[in-house]
């Protein structure tokens, strides 16, 4: 049994290890945002370019994420992270030396098989390492911090854009990465999982990041028009996605097992972590660049403006983390999105000449509330749905749901809103398609709070009784027996 604490200073150090490896790669998809206008003039680059700047990333770290997850539970997840860590570093160096968009865009792609590494590994070494009594807590802290270092990205990136360029914006991972690995050697425990066996669903990440790259283009470049390659891609992206969901209940060793599904919280939370993740990615590809083109804000002062967003994750998370194991994740997954949601409709008030302390702020406020109400409870109740073996797997498909629906919307937003390829250098084509899209991640949000009020349930307590045990600490939800036949509250 894991039986590290939270107060030891082995404890610190996983924290500290994890939390800076997984923000490595949650800063990256939030800190180029910011960089994006600036990177589209010196590079002369459309808005496409700019969108496959950002989806590059997602696309490889969403389908391979699965993969990275099995990986770590059989060779070793500290083992796996640290390949990850070290891989990230060296695509983030060719991003930062990229001559032109296409360099930019392949070296992002590479970005993201690191992510895939090394982003499920770091919350699956925090599971498997500390003590049940810990654990919900540890869980917040990586929760907060990463979160803190997702929503820092744009201040950090805003900083570097206007001061040594946005080169710089990659170029940062790698004394990160110095720092990261030999800490993560000598003070993090090695884990795997031991039932672990047979060969790597290779033909199930092949399709998976077929499907969701053939989408991503259709949406993309159908802004500009439909054509016979854009229909052809939509289709072949449908059927790929069918082809991987039937490879996936064929095989003998899945990367993504049906089974893991059977378990109805894991599923409940997994669909509201696409709505919530959908807004957010749409969210952040689009203020910061509302800030800057429209509303006039220089790159740091674009980031400065969601620096709200971080104060309230580093004081709150932990504590929500803690709320959610006594009340149950139900509320906070219901209430996180609708304030989320309400932060959204608020960043309609932002146009040319808006006021920071009037119209920026109480958005970012109200957003950052609703960030600390869902992020941890969420990333906690995924875990506790699933045995800590499969600690790696279900992180795995946790992040790869968050990542596919961020992608998703980055690239379908533009076209839903009628944003045209050159838009993001014009405030008069921008506004418009802007606020708009707030209407949509709003109304997403919103279905994601009702998915989560009608499906996710509190675990029961233990009953005592050994098929009430089949996940570790947390009771899984209920079979149907004499022993677990319970109403959730």
């Amino acid at each position: 049994m894991p039986d590290v604490r939270l107060g030891s200073p082995q404890g610190k150090w996983i924290v500290f290890t994890t939390v800076l490896g997984s923000s490595m790669a949650l800063l990256d998809s939030t800190v180029v945002n910011v960089a994006l206008p600036r990177i589209g003039r010196d590079l002369d680059a459309d808005l496409a370019a700019l969108q496959w700047t950002v989806n590059a990333y997602m696309l490889t770290l969403a389908g391979l994420i699965l993969l990275g997850g099995s990986l770590g539970d059989r060779y070793g997840r500290r083992k796996v992270f640290v390949v990850g860590v070290g891989w990230f570093a060296a695509a983030s160096l060719l991003c930062g030396i990229a001559p032109n968009a296409g360099v930019l865009v392949a070296a992002r792609a590479l970005q993201g098989v690191g992510g895939a590494l090394l982003t499920p590994g770091s919350l699956a070494l925090i599971q498997a390492s500390f003590h049940p009594d810990d654990r919900g807590r540890a869980v917040g802290l990586w929760s907060g911090f990463g979160g803190m270092g997702a929503a820092v990205g744009p201040f950090v990136g805003g900083w570097l854009v206007d001061g040594p360029g946005w080169r710089w914006v990659f170029l940062l991972n790698v004394p990160l990465a110095v720092l990261c690995v030999p800490v993560a050697l000598r003070h993090v425990p090695e884990s795997r999982d031991e039932r672990a066996h047979g060969g790597f669903d290779v033909l199930g990440a092949v399709l998976g990041a077929l499907s969701l790259g053939l989408v991503t283009y259709a949406l993309i470049e159908a802004g500009g028009e439909w054509t016979t390659l854009v229909v052809l891609a939509a289709v072949g992206g449908v059927v790929a996605g069918a082809a991987f969901l039937s490879v996936e209940r064929r095989r003998p060793d899945p990367m993504m097992p049906p089974d893991i599904f059977s378990s109805r919280q894991f599923t409940a939370v997994n669909l509201v972590t696409l709505c919530v993740y959908a807004a957010l990615g749409g969210f952040f590809f689009l203020s910061v660049v509302q800030l800057q083109v429209v509303a006039g804000y220089s790159a740091l002062g674009a980031g400065t403006a969601l620096l709200p967003t971080t104060v309230l994750m580093l004081l709150l998370s932990s504590r929500s983390g803690e709320l959610g194991e006594r009340i149950g994740p139900r509320i906070p997954l219901t209430v996180g999105p609708l304030l989320c949601a309400a932060g959204m409709l608020l960043m309609l008030r932002v146009g040319e000449g808006a006021s920071y302390a009037a119209d920026v702020l109480p958005a970012v406020l109200v957003l950052g509330l609703g960030l600390v109400t869902l992020v941890a409870p969420l990333t906690a109740t995924v875990l506790a749905s699933v045995d800590v073996a499969r600690a790696g797997l279900a992180s795995g498909i946790n992040n790869a749901a968050a990542r596919a629906a961020g992608l998703v919307a980055v690239a379908a937003l533009p076209l839903l809103t009628g944003m045209g390829p050159e838009a993001y250098r014009s405030p008069d084509a921008f506004e418009g398609p802007f606020r708009r899209a707030m209407l949509w991640c709003a109304g997403v949000l919103v279905a994601g709070s009702a998915l989560a009020f009608a499906t996710v349930r509190r675990p029961p307590p233990d009953c005592g009784h050994p098929e009430c045990r089949t996940h570790c600490c947390v009771s899984a939800p209920p079979l149907e027996g004499q022993h677990t036949r319970r109403r959730l509250g």
